[in-house]
């Protein structure tokens, strides 16, 4: 696939929309679209400002995967979708292992993006952060669609939505009654089961979905995965404004990790055990379509079992290793929307958080401290004139012992013609540090002797917050003889105080085991990137649709190491096809390039995996079998040549002439029946 560099690109893109067929400007309101047929098609996404926005008023780039696509896909982890987004850079270091950036730049568990499921955030608090993609505490079958905000984010969702949002929105228990079932079973032990029921009355709808996955992961590691998943929604309409929602949720998984060769056993073979639940109520009052209250409160519960030994040197018996951890996080918050005017409208809200952790091997045997969190927000989308949109935002956050931080957002949207957009702004946020960069502190002790071995991490309470300032413009333009619509992304993202791992002194001095002590650290330098994002989306002939992302970044760093933790291009094309008969296929072409994904850690050495081509296909038959739907699917991911996504840094130390973890093709038969 030839790709331009982004020098070439970017004036290539800037001519582009500079030469569009001659603007004219619409003297329309907001509430009149007789003149504007393309936009009533155009969706409303909730993500990018709190504020319910047709796609062309959102600040910023949105890319939603809705429920049929994500159904079309035929795909068994949410994770997996999220590699036809662009700008998105998704890895696997195993079957189990997902790791999910946008634009790159994460840590091993990245926590660069907010994740949320029905506006609940779902980081870990405990110990490294990130996302157990895994084991979310929900199932794809009862996703209604993916909102994913596409930069700098922090105003409206706070510090973890440093380079963006994912918003994950399941149906509403009203939407449809009946039941409902799928079993997948395939290659590499795959064996999935899926039930789901839904039903209630007299304004009561209760949903309530099971599901087991299993399957055997990559060939040639320690990479077993089953997961079990029980999910509750119910919704309670009291009156003609009032309405209850109740989110209950439940996963428990166990896993294969390490490698049979490890250094000193240090990522020796062992199995997890993890287990999340969660609990989550809203109340909304709906006064009118301008105006609206929420409450919410929400309380989540992790707890992990990984225990394993490792080897040591002849004088030493073999040294217990523990990463198990337990975790809990409660939040409340209020949030208020209203119309301020008839071409302004308003929304604000406060927020409060409590993090909890007890995983005292990581924290050198002690409780961690309880991370307290407070919020307040505005977000203001104001219609200058019909065709000028301006919205403005700002949140201001305080965390556990570290100062308060505004996050303020400027966005204008300019409305060129009933079938163009171009908006352009700018944002800051601060990312917030898990308790591991600022107190992780690894000791591993000879059981008999008490003799310290090693001390592979040290705790750095003074790590400075990293904060990005982001610049972009974009295009969305409407192309009605090809049924097609396009969303251009240009940016600049300028981080200061990037945080990285590095070696330094051990301050226990030389150690009988020669692996020497590490801490996160704040780099002197700005790291910048700069690019162009886009997707294409059409539907060119009867049946068929096709959506074309391509990103290209320019790293703008001097360290060549961190640089090396951003692809500097990837590229995705999904063609759907329904060819009736009920007879449908989709096919998902992925290119990825150079990446090193997380910091990994072995002195001195650095690993970028090469760039790769890889094939998702699926082909479905829908039919009816006494009156219910049924559909028969033949699914299949890492179709074509052998490729490594992410590796284990350490691992692949022992085994500089071979990848060490590569990526396995699985082919799936699956059955879905609605009852």
């Amino acid at each position: 696939m030839p790709l331009l560099t982004i020098r070439q690109a970017l004036p290539a893109a800037l001519a582009g929309l500079l030469c569009l067929p001659t603007l004219h400007a619409h003297a329309q309101s907001r509430t009149d679209s007789a003149e504007s047929p393309f936009f009533e098609e155009l969706p409303t996404v909730l993500s990018a400002s709190r504020l319910p926005q047709v796609l062309n008023e959102a600040p910023g780039a949105v890319t939603i995967l809705d429920r049929e696509f994500i159904r079309a896909t035929g795909y068994r982890d949410v994770a997996r979708l999220l590699r036809l987004v662009p700008g998105m850079q998704v890895g696997q270091e195993r079957g189990h292992a997902q790791w999910v950036t946008y634009h790159g730049l994460g840590s091993d568990y990245p926590t660069e993006i907010q994740v949320l499921i029905d506006g609940r955030s779902v980081y870990a608090p405990s110990s490294f952060g990130g996302v157990d993609w895994s084991a979310l505490p929900l199932t794809v079958q009862e996703i209604e669609r993916i909102e994913v905000v596409r930069g700098t984010n922090s105003n409206a969702y706070g510090a973890n939505a440093f380079l963006g949002v994912i918003n994950i929105i399941t149906r509403h228990s009203h939407q449809e009654h009946g039941a409902s079932g799928q079993v997948n079973v395939g290659q590499h032990g795959i064996a999935d089961l899926y039930a789901s029921w839904t039903g209630g009355s007299d304004g009561l709808g209760v949903r309530m979905s099971a599901a087991q996955t299993r399957d055997n992961g990559f060939s040639a590691l320690n990479d077993s995965r089953h997961t079990q998943t029980l999910s509750l929604r119910s919704d309670y309409r009291l009156n003609a404004r009032d309405e209850l929602t109740l989110r209950a949720g439940y996963s428990r998984a166990e896993r294969g990790l390490g490698y049979p060769d490890s250094l000193f056993d240090n990522n020796a073979e062992r199995n997890s055990d993890s287990e999340a639940s969660t609990i989550h109520l809203t109340w909304r009052r709906t006064l009118d379509e301008n105006e609206e209250w929420l409450v919410s409160f929400y309380r989540n519960h992790e707890a992990g079992t990984e225990k394993w030994l490792a080897s040591a040197p002849p004088a030493f018996p073999a040294v217990p290793l523990n990463r198990s951890r337990d975790s809990d996080r409660t939040n409340a918050e209020i949030q208020h929307r209203f119309a301020l005017t008839s071409q302004t409208r308003m929304v604000w809200g406060l927020e409060a958080r409590r993090d909890s952790t007890d995983a005292s091997f990581l924290f050198a045997g002690q409780k961690p401290p309880v991370l307290d969190l407070y919020r307040g927000f505005a977000n203001l989308d104001w219609h200058l004139t019909p065709e000028w949109q301006l919205n403005l935002g700002g949140l201001l956050e305080k965390n556990s012992g570290m100062a308060g931080q505004f996050i303020p957002r400027a966005f204008l949207n300019w409305q060129a013609s009933p079938r163009d957009t171009f908006r352009a702004g700018y944002a800051r946020a601060w990312q917030q540090r898990n308790l591991f960069d600022l107190y992780g502190d690894v000791r591993a002790y000879d059981p008999k002797s008490g003799i310290l071995v090693s001390w592979p991490y040290v705790s750095n309470p003074n790590l400075r917050t990293p904060y990005v300032d982001t610049v972009e413009v974009g295009y969305l333009g409407r192309f009605p003889a090809l049924d097609a619509t396009l969303d251009v992304r240009i940016f600049n993202e300028r981080i200061t105080d990037f945080v990285v791992r590095q070696t330094v002194p051990s301050p226990a001095g030389p150690l009988p085991l020669p692996l020497p002590s590490s801490q996160f650290v704040n780099v002197d330098i700005p790291v910048e990137l700069r690019g162009i994002e886009y997707q294409l989306r059409s539907k060119p002939w009867t049946g068929g649709e096709v959506l074309f992302s391509h990103t290209l970044i320019d790293r703008r760093v001097n360290d060549r190491s961190i640089a090396e933790r951003t692809s500097p291009y990837s590229a995705s094309l999904t063609w759907l096809q329904d060819y009736g008969s009920g007879w449908k296929s989709t096919a998902s072409l992925l290119r990825m390039g150079p990446l090193a994904g997380g910091y990994g850690y072995v002195a001195g050495y650095d690993y970028v995996s090469r760039p790769y081509t890889t094939l998702d296909l699926r082909i479905a038959r829908n039919f009816r079998m006494d009156g219910r739907l049924v559909e028969v699917a033949l699914n299949g991911i890492n179709l074509g040549s052998s490729h490594q996504e992410i590796t284990d840094r350490s691992e692949q130390f022992l085994h500089p002439d071979r990848p060490v973890n590569p990526a396995s093709s699985m082919i799936w038969l699956s059955v879905a029946i609605d009852l």
